[in-house]
């Protein structure tokens, strides 16, 4: 083999090991991009579960509390409808 086509072909096998080299680094850098929006993935579940929880606490305190809102309502409609009795009536 020739002086020239042996630097040929050692330029040839640089490029291509360069071209691997690049591609690696390019894989690398996507995995770690993969990778970051997988925790910003999880940490938004997370976040998302809290306020479910938060959520249904809320709903079980509402329902707790129906009885005694329930109650109050009933009573300021019983005093109003007290009120309205104890006006005179306009003919």
């Amino acid at each position: 083999m020739a002086d020239k086509e042996l630097k040929q072909l050692m330029e040839s096998n640089a490029k291509t090991a360069q071209a691997i080299l690049d591609e690696i680094a390019d894989a690398r850098q996507e995995r770690q991009e993969l990778r970051e929006g997988m925790i910003q993935l999880q940490n938004a579940v997370t976040r998302l579960t809290n306020v479910q929880e938060i959520i249904t606490n809320l709903l079980v305190s509402l329902d707790g509390d129906r009885p005694t809102i329930l109650k109050k309502l009933s009573a300021l409609e019983d005093k109003v409808d007290e009120l309205l009795q104890q006006q005179p009536k306009h003919e």
